[in-house]
């Protein structure tokens, strides 16, 4: 006896199985519905390959089945609870010693949870009328936005420049445990 897939390619009887087939229990118990499928394997007598026959009863895809069936877990979110709470502020440094001292500072004064030094930037841009290129170093700031405006009054009294680059911007999405470190490490 032989069967037909959709590729229409006759199959022949399948041989002894080496192992038995795979029972997959669909139902069964109180609420009603028993059945199970099996697997099997045959091999196209012409162009290789495998063809998988599923032989499943019909109780066995009834309800039983679909009551299986969960949502998805919840993923969470990736914004924090008030976007735009949080910022990264950028200020150029004209060397590794001044970059230090203002990021440890920012650091200690509760301004700033973390504070990354960026080494070897070139910076280009117009001062007095002239054209500049300068190398620089570059801190990049993570802190609140409530603080923005104490950590650039921090940054023109501490630093160097006449007048130093304070930019921020607002940190609308990102780990939420980092989120909620960077708030906890800040002063409100």
């Amino acid at each position: 006896m032989t069967s037909q897939c959709r590729h229409s390619n006759p199959h022949p009887p399948p041989p002894p199985p080496r192992f038995p087939p795979l029972p997959l229990a669909l139902g069964g118990g109180a609420a009603g519905g028993g059945g199970a499928a099996r697997v099997t394997w045959w091999r196209r007598p012409r162009g290789g390959g495998r063809c998988l026959h599923m032989h499943v009863t019909a109780a066995a895809l009834g309800r039983r089945l679909l009551s299986m069936a969960t949502p998805p877990p919840p993923v969470p979110t990736a914004v924090p609870s008030d976007p735009g709470d949080l910022s990264a502020a950028f200020v150029t440094c004209p060397n590794e010693t001044v970059a230090k001292e203002l990021a440890r500072a920012m650091v200690e004064k509760r301004l700033a949870a973390c504070v990354n030094i960026l080494p070897h930037v070139t910076s280009i841009y117009s001062w007095q009328g002239k054209l500049e290129e300068d190398g620089e170093v570059l801190l990049m700031i993570k802190t609140r936005s409530s603080r923005v405006p104490a950590l650039a009054a921090f940054v023109r009294s501490a630093h160097p420049y006449e007048v130093p680059e304070v930019v921020a911007v607002p940190v609308t999405q990102g780990n939420p445990p980092y989120l909620q470190w960077v708030r906890d490490s800040t002063d409100p």
